[in-house]
Protein backbone atom coordinates (compact mmCIF):
# COMPACT_ATOMS: atom_id res chain seq x y z
CA UNK A 1 0.00 0.00 0.00
CA UNK A 2 1.53 3.93 -0.29
CA UNK A 3 -0.34 6.55 1.42
CA UNK A 4 -1.26 9.08 -0.61
CA UNK A 5 -2.71 12.15 1.49
CA UNK A 6 -5.02 10.52 4.00
CA UNK A 7 -5.96 7.58 1.54
CA UNK A 8 -4.06 4.04 1.13
CA UNK A 9 -3.53 2.93 -2.07
CA UNK A 10 -3.17 -0.37 -3.11
CA UNK A 11 -0.23 -1.51 -4.90
CA UNK A 12 -2.72 -3.16 -7.91
CA UNK A 13 -3.66 0.53 -9.06
CA UNK A 14 0.04 1.04 -9.95
CA UNK A 15 1.52 -2.22 -10.98
CA UNK A 16 -1.11 -3.33 -13.10
CA UNK A 17 -2.01 -3.50 -16.38
CA UNK A 18 -5.32 -2.00 -17.54
CA UNK A 19 -7.53 -0.68 -20.51
CA UNK A 20 -11.08 -1.37 -20.83
CA UNK A 21 -11.50 -3.85 -23.68
CA UNK A 22 -15.57 -3.50 -24.58
CA UNK A 23 -14.91 -5.55 -27.43
CA UNK A 24 -13.48 -8.77 -25.64
CA UNK A 25 -15.44 -8.26 -22.23
CA UNK A 26 -18.65 -6.82 -24.03
CA UNK A 27 -19.58 -5.02 -20.42
CA UNK A 28 -20.33 -7.82 -18.66
CA UNK A 29 -19.81 -5.45 -15.09
CA UNK A 30 -22.96 -3.63 -16.08
CA UNK A 31 -24.76 -7.36 -15.88
CA UNK A 32 -23.07 -9.51 -13.44
CA UNK A 33 -22.97 -9.03 -10.02
CA UNK A 34 -25.34 -9.35 -6.85
CA UNK A 35 -25.38 -5.78 -5.75
CA UNK A 36 -25.63 -2.83 -7.15
CA UNK A 37 -22.87 -0.47 -7.57
CA UNK A 38 -22.64 2.39 -4.80
CA UNK A 39 -24.44 5.68 -4.77
CA UNK A 40 -24.94 8.33 -3.04
CA UNK A 41 -27.82 10.08 -2.33
CA UNK A 42 -26.75 13.75 -4.25
CA UNK A 43 -26.06 11.21 -7.13
CA UNK A 44 -29.18 9.42 -6.79
CA UNK A 45 -31.27 12.55 -6.89
CA UNK A 46 -29.39 13.37 -9.99
CA UNK A 47 -30.08 10.35 -11.75
CA UNK A 48 -34.23 10.77 -10.60
CA UNK A 49 -33.78 14.50 -11.61
CA UNK A 50 -32.45 13.16 -15.21
CA UNK A 51 -34.55 9.90 -15.75
CA UNK A 52 -37.10 11.17 -18.14
CA UNK A 53 -34.02 11.98 -20.35
CA UNK A 54 -32.61 8.82 -20.15
CA UNK A 55 -35.39 6.29 -20.00
CA UNK A 56 -35.23 5.85 -23.99
CA UNK A 57 -32.05 4.42 -23.62
CA UNK A 58 -32.84 1.77 -21.28
CA UNK A 59 -34.09 -1.55 -21.43
CA UNK A 60 -38.12 -2.27 -20.42
CA UNK A 61 -37.04 -4.28 -17.12
CA UNK A 62 -34.27 -1.72 -16.00
CA UNK A 63 -37.48 1.11 -16.60
CA UNK A 64 -40.16 -1.01 -15.03
CA UNK A 65 -37.34 -1.80 -11.86
CA UNK A 66 -36.72 1.98 -11.33
CA UNK A 67 -40.04 3.10 -11.79
CA UNK A 68 -41.12 0.92 -9.40
CA UNK A 69 -39.02 0.59 -6.62
CA UNK A 70 -36.61 3.62 -7.42
CA UNK A 71 -33.13 4.78 -8.83
CA UNK A 72 -31.37 3.02 -5.73
CA UNK A 73 -31.79 0.45 -3.10
CA UNK A 74 -30.17 -0.45 0.50
CA UNK A 75 -27.83 -3.41 -0.38
CA UNK A 76 -26.95 -5.87 2.62
CA UNK A 77 -24.82 -3.82 4.54
CA UNK A 78 -27.01 -1.24 4.33
CA UNK A 79 -25.44 1.15 1.51
CA UNK A 80 -27.27 2.77 -1.31
CA UNK A 81 -26.34 0.94 -4.96
CA UNK A 82 -28.07 1.02 -7.99
CA UNK A 83 -31.00 -0.81 -8.83
CA UNK A 84 -30.67 -4.33 -10.29
CA UNK A 85 -33.25 -6.10 -12.53
CA UNK A 86 -33.53 -10.11 -11.95
CA UNK A 87 -30.86 -9.41 -9.13
CA UNK A 88 -27.75 -9.20 -10.83
CA UNK A 89 -28.27 -6.51 -14.17
CA UNK A 90 -28.29 -2.85 -13.61
CA UNK A 91 -31.13 -1.20 -14.27
CA UNK A 92 -29.46 1.36 -16.11
CA UNK A 93 -27.57 -0.72 -19.00
CA UNK A 94 -29.05 -0.33 -22.40
CA UNK A 95 -28.14 -2.93 -24.91
CA UNK A 96 -26.26 -2.51 -28.41
CA UNK A 97 -25.73 -5.00 -31.71
CA UNK A 98 -23.90 -7.69 -30.70
CA UNK A 99 -24.14 -8.48 -27.17
CA UNK A 100 -22.78 -5.21 -26.13
CA UNK A 101 -23.61 -3.66 -22.59
CA UNK A 102 -23.35 0.35 -22.32
CA UNK A 103 -24.43 2.82 -19.48
CA UNK A 104 -27.65 4.70 -20.28
CA UNK A 105 -26.30 6.81 -17.93
CA UNK A 106 -22.82 7.54 -19.67
CA UNK A 107 -24.67 7.13 -23.22
CA UNK A 108 -27.31 10.34 -22.88
CA UNK A 109 -24.08 12.26 -21.35
CA UNK A 110 -22.59 11.70 -24.30
CA UNK A 111 -25.10 11.98 -26.97
CA UNK A 112 -25.63 15.33 -25.64
CA UNK A 113 -29.20 14.78 -23.80
CA UNK A 114 -27.55 15.31 -20.07
CA UNK A 115 -25.36 18.08 -19.32
CA UNK A 116 -24.24 16.62 -15.90
CA UNK A 117 -21.90 12.91 -15.84
CA UNK A 118 -24.79 11.49 -13.45
CA UNK A 119 -23.32 8.32 -13.84
CA UNK A 120 -22.30 7.13 -10.06
CA UNK A 121 -18.41 7.78 -9.67
CA UNK A 122 -18.27 4.29 -8.46
CA UNK A 123 -19.11 2.96 -12.00
CA UNK A 124 -17.20 5.57 -13.35
CA UNK A 125 -13.77 4.52 -11.36
CA UNK A 126 -14.69 0.95 -11.24
CA UNK A 127 -12.27 -1.42 -11.25
CA UNK A 128 -11.24 0.82 -8.25
CA UNK A 129 -13.48 0.42 -5.33
CA UNK A 130 -13.23 2.94 -2.65
CA UNK A 131 -13.58 2.25 1.08
CA UNK A 132 -13.98 4.76 3.79
CA UNK A 133 -12.44 3.61 7.27
CA UNK A 134 -11.75 6.01 10.64
CA UNK A 135 -9.02 8.47 9.51
CA UNK A 136 -8.42 6.97 6.09
CA UNK A 137 -10.00 5.90 2.99
CA UNK A 138 -8.73 2.75 0.98
CA UNK A 139 -8.39 2.78 -2.83
CA UNK A 140 -8.48 -0.98 -4.07
CA UNK A 141 -8.25 -2.39 -7.42
CA UNK A 142 -10.68 -5.43 -7.90
CA UNK A 143 -9.38 -8.46 -10.36
CA UNK A 144 -12.01 -10.61 -11.71
CA UNK A 145 -12.37 -12.57 -15.23
CA UNK A 146 -14.60 -10.31 -16.97
CA UNK A 147 -11.39 -8.05 -16.75
CA UNK A 148 -8.23 -9.93 -17.62
CA UNK A 149 -9.03 -8.80 -21.47
CA UNK A 150 -8.70 -5.68 -20.00
CA UNK A 151 -5.38 -6.04 -18.23
CA UNK A 152 -4.19 -7.46 -21.73
CA UNK A 153 -5.23 -4.53 -23.44
CA UNK A 154 -3.27 -2.32 -20.92
CA UNK A 155 0.00 -4.57 -21.18
CA UNK A 156 0.14 -4.07 -24.97
CA UNK A 157 -0.75 -0.45 -24.83
CA UNK A 158 2.11 -0.38 -21.84
CA UNK A 159 -1.28 1.53 -19.64
CA UNK A 160 -1.17 0.77 -16.05
CA UNK A 161 -4.20 1.22 -14.02
CA UNK A 162 -3.63 4.49 -12.55
CA UNK A 163 -3.22 6.09 -16.12
CA UNK A 164 -6.15 4.67 -17.67
CA UNK A 165 -8.36 5.89 -14.86
CA UNK A 166 -6.95 9.53 -14.35
CA UNK A 167 -9.96 11.10 -15.00
CA UNK A 168 -12.37 9.93 -12.89
CA UNK A 169 -9.64 9.10 -9.87
CA UNK A 170 -9.23 13.47 -10.35
CA UNK A 171 -13.20 13.57 -10.55
CA UNK A 172 -13.04 11.67 -6.96
CA UNK A 173 -10.22 12.90 -4.87
CA UNK A 174 -8.48 16.15 -7.32
CA UNK A 175 -5.91 17.10 -9.49
CA UNK A 176 -3.71 17.63 -6.98
CA UNK A 177 -4.02 13.98 -5.44
CA UNK A 178 -4.09 12.41 -8.50
CA UNK A 179 -0.35 14.32 -9.57
CA UNK A 180 1.00 12.94 -6.01
CA UNK A 181 0.08 9.61 -7.06
CA UNK A 182 1.26 9.91 -10.25
CA UNK A 183 4.83 10.87 -9.22
CA UNK A 184 4.74 8.10 -5.94
CA UNK A 185 3.71 5.53 -8.77
CA UNK A 186 6.43 6.56 -11.24
CA UNK A 187 9.24 6.73 -8.17
CA UNK A 188 7.90 3.57 -6.83
CA UNK A 189 7.91 1.55 -10.59
CA UNK A 190 11.50 3.15 -11.33
CA UNK A 191 12.52 2.15 -8.42
CA UNK A 192 11.29 -1.24 -8.59
CA UNK A 193 12.67 -2.03 -11.92
CA UNK A 194 16.23 -1.20 -11.00
CA UNK A 195 15.82 -3.73 -7.58
CA UNK A 196 14.67 -6.65 -10.28
CA UNK A 197 17.63 -5.80 -12.63
CA UNK A 198 19.98 -5.99 -9.53
CA UNK A 199 18.67 -9.64 -8.77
Amino acid sequence: MLQIKDTLVSLDLIERWFECDLEACLGACCIEGDEGAPVTAEESERISAHLDDVKCLMTPGGLKEVESNGVDYLDREGDRVTALVNGCECAFTCREPGGLCLCALEKARRAGMVDDNIKPISCRLYPVRVKEYDGFTAVNLHRWKICRPAEKKGRINGVRAYQFLKEPLIARFGSEWYDELAFTAEEYLRQKEEKEGMS
